[in-house]
């Protein structure tokens, strides 16, 4: 979401940061260089405008002058800065009342907000540990209703059926009383959207809103809407006494300036970000953790709690138990490392959390990523349990057999073998050296700058218990 708005401030920061010292005169050409920067990604006027009054501020004043390394300072300030325009610190969600808690969530048409339902569901369901029921409200699209149905038993949480010949206000009673029954939790409440802000629509969502006394009123926008998401929101919670935010589409090529604008128009904090369509892309949106990444300083945080609640620790026990004790590397262990992977958002995702990996995730492209390891898990399924085990014995006549059952070639079997033989490789010396070894035998193959970023004593991302 905020790669063009990360380049640019990249490129004034290399500028300023070997600096000896900041005068009134840099600070202002650098400011300028934000200040636009922060234009082009679509942020509201009024709010560069104060951003860039307060960082200037801080700049020129004792904070930056009587600092030794007054370039680092500054940058310091910017994302200080920037973690307070869009809340400061992450917003949990509210359950102090009797059960079943109700989350309302409003937006318009096309934001997401029936995929984002059963994203928050999963979420309560795995992070949270709560009973989630869902409902839709949405009597004008019966699609709607239908595809929460569908994603309901996707993310395995209750629904309970509504129809379009329904009053929605009679929908989320009955809800409440069914959900009330069956001892949920949390009930989350899905409601109709419109193409754009009318007096009819306003006027139903509060009388919704009014009879079931949600806790949390979420508004759902497209973050592709860019300044108009900021001023849409506004329209809403004028209307509503909105909770929060969730922005959706935050993998799309938006420039980022409506998780800089919403937050200082409405008041009103983002709550999360939903990346993509899957349904577990929904994460906790945390403010200072999105300035780093925006400042590409990356988000090792975020990055080691997806990996806790996504990797499965039984299995990464066992797997860094075997290596320590024999070193064994197998073709089963290669795929499952890479549904690991795959399971954290592929290697892009990492990438973007990483410090100073963000120009490498621009070089990836997300969707040949994604057909490479469909091919890599396909290939591997073709082969016998032996193959798996034991590598070695893949020859002429199997690479064959094992390209033709794939629906790939034999030239893709050999490119495969070839990397995992490469991380084998590197599994060994992990075995005999621990990770530093790994580590320095990467450190030579990447970029200048990377190995630093990545830390010689272990690798970013990787979940305690798991170290």
């Amino acid at each position: 979401m905020f790669d063009n708005l990360a380049d640019r401030l990249a490129q004034t920061f290399k500028a300023i940061r070997g600096q000896g010292r900041l005068t009134e005169d840099n600070i202002k050409d650098a400011m300028r260089d934000v200040r636009r920067a922060l234009l082009e990604a679509d942020v509201a006027l009024s709010v560069v405008k104060i951003f860039t009054t307060k960082v200037q501020e801080r700049a020129i004043g004792q904070e930056v002058s009587s600092s030794l390394n007054p370039g680092q300072a500054f940058i310091k300030i910017v994302r200080e800065q920037l973690a307070e325009v869009m809340g400061s610190e992450a917003q949990p969600l509210k359950f102090n009342v009797e059960p079943p808690a109700v989350i309302m969530l409003a937006g318009l048409q096309g934001a997401g907000k029936t995929t984002t339902v059963a994203k928050l569901a999963k979420w309560l369901k795995e992070r949270e540990k709560k009973k989630v029921m869902v409902v839709s409200a949405d009597v004008y699209r019966p699609a709607a209703i239908k595809q929460l149905e569908t994603l309901a038993q996707q993310v395995d949480v209750l629904f309970f059926p509504s129809s379009a010949d329904q009053d929605p206000i009679e929908i989320a009673r009955n809800a409440h009383a069914a959900a009330k029954k069956q001892f949920v939790d949390v009930l989350i409440l899905d409601t109709a959207g419109r193409l754009h802000i009318d007096d009819d629509m306003m006027r139903e969502i509060q009388a919704l809103h009014q009879s079931v006394k949600p806790i949390e009123t979420l508004f759902v926008v497209d973050s592709m809407t860019g300044q108009d998401a900021a001023n849409t929101a506004k329209a809403f919670n004028d209307a509503l006494p909105l909770t929060g935010i969730i922005l959706t589409k935050t993998d799309g090529d938006a420039r980022g300036g409506a998780a800089l604008s919403i937050r200082e128009i409405t008041g009103k904090p983002i709550k999360f970000i939903g990346a993509g369509e899957k349904t577990d892309a929904l994460e906790t949106f945390h403010p200072d953790r999105m300035a780093g990444r925006i400042l590409g300083m990356g988000d090792v945080l975020s990055l080691i709690e997806e990996a806790e609640a996504k990797i499965d620790q039984k299995k990464a026990a066992q797997f860094a138990q075997k290596m320590q004790k024999s070193g064994d590397f197998d073709l089963a262990d290669f795929l499952e490392q890479l549904q690991q992977i795959q399971s954290m958002g592929g290697v892009s995702g990492l990438m973007g959390k990483l410090p100073g990996m963000g120009q490498m995730k621009e070089q990836m492209n997300n969707e040949v990523a994604e057909r490479e390891f469909r091919r890599l898990e396909a290939i591997i399924h073709s082969m016998t349990k032996q193959e798996r085990l034991f590598p070695a014995v893949i020859k002429g006549s199997r690479k064959r057999r094992i390209a033709m059952g794939s629906g790939t070639s034999v030239q893709d079997v050999n490119k495969l073998l070839k990397q995992f033989t490469q991380m084998q490789k590197m599994m060994k010396k992990m075995s005999k050296g621990g990770m530093k070894n790994m580590m320095r035998g990467l450190a030579g193959k990447l970029p200048p700058g990377m190995a630093g970023s990545l830390g010689m004593g272990g690798m970013p991302g990787l979940p305690p218990k798991s170290r």
